[in-house]
């Protein structure tokens, strides 16, 4: 059993993009810039907000922060992305999900210029994807995608079970897998909550993709001797093992699945920070649009 190690491929990445960087700096060339829009004080969203901040600054990319209240309207924040749109020292910017009810985050997506859209989330992106075209791609699929590529994971032919069918993970996850390319070409099936038979479906992966949300969801009985596991789940359950209170706790049964997989990702530790570097290669990639 071999760890993907989502931290050190991570490290791996913002080395290789902190140098693209400087190269650019050194051409006279401005330094990528992302922003994130921030509305209320979600603890989850909070964290992550300043963990993107605390990225850009490694890289050596500039970051700023827009703070609105919960109370902040609908046409409020579509003017503001309609500013970040026409803003042309602004490469990328991200509107930091879930908000607050009154919102439609559907307007706010679809206002937002696919050309800007780091996160991946516009149609435009998704269906760009969908046919193997340039795309930004969202963050949590592509840091997968990354993780299986540097890990030289043999996907063509595999057959890869996919375990939730979310806009975000799940469904992107399985087009960007059953693509022509390298990682690619696979046979994908996906499951979801009224799939009959997933335990024997499970089974039969060579890669299997946990993306419920649902922790210790997947046991040992579900995997194959030999098969690839990847764990997407990051729920915070209470611990009273830790400083925090909470542990996040994967999809997966880790020590008992462990032993039978020839990879796993850890929970934390594995593709959450490949999602995060995901968002800095989109940034880059912006940047270097503009160009």
């Amino acid at each position: 059993m071999q760890l993907l190690d989502g931290k050190a491929t991570a490290r791996s990445i913002k080395e290789e993009i902190a140098e693209d960087v400087k190269k650019m700096k050194a051409d006279g060339i401005r330094e990528p810039h992302l922003v994130a829009v921030l509305v209320g004080h979600d603890g989850g969203s909070e964290s992550y907000v300043a963990y993107k901040i605390k990225d850009c600054e490694e890289v050596g990319f500039k970051s700023s922060l827009i703070r609105y209240e919960d109370d902040v309207t609908e046409e409020e924040l579509l003017k503001c992305v309609t500013d970040l749109n026409n803003d042309d020292s602004v490469d990328g910017f991200i509107v930091q999900l879930p908000l607050p009810n009154h919102v439609s985050e559907e307007k706010i997506t679809l206002a937002i210029d696919p050309k800007k859209d780091v996160d991946g989330f516009h149609p435009q992106n998704v269906g760009q994807m969908a046919m193997g075209l340039p795309a930004f791609v969202s963050a949590t699929p592509q840091g997968i995608i990354e993780l299986i590529k540097r890990h030289k994971i043999e996907t063509s032919g595999k057959h890869v079970v996919v375990l939730g069918r979310s806009n975000i993970v799940g469904r992107p996850m399985s087009i960007l897998l059953s693509l022509k390319g390298e990682p690619g070409n696979a046979t994908v099936t996906v499951c979801h909550s009224r799939t009959q038979n997933l335990k024997e479906i499970c089974q039969q992966a060579d890669i299997l993709i946990a993306a419920l949300g649902s922790p210790g969801f997947v046991k040992a009985d579900m995997v194959k001797e030999g098969a690839v596991v990847i764990d997407v789940g990051t729920t915070r359950l209470p611990s009273d093992k830790t400083k925090s209170g909470f542990k996040l706790t994967g999809d997966v049964v880790f020590d008992e699945v462990s032993p039978k997989c020839s990879f796993i990702t850890p929970v934390p530790g594995g593709v959450g920070p490949m999602t995060r570097a995901s968002l800095l290669i989109n940034t880059l990639q912006a940047a270097k649009n503009r160009m």
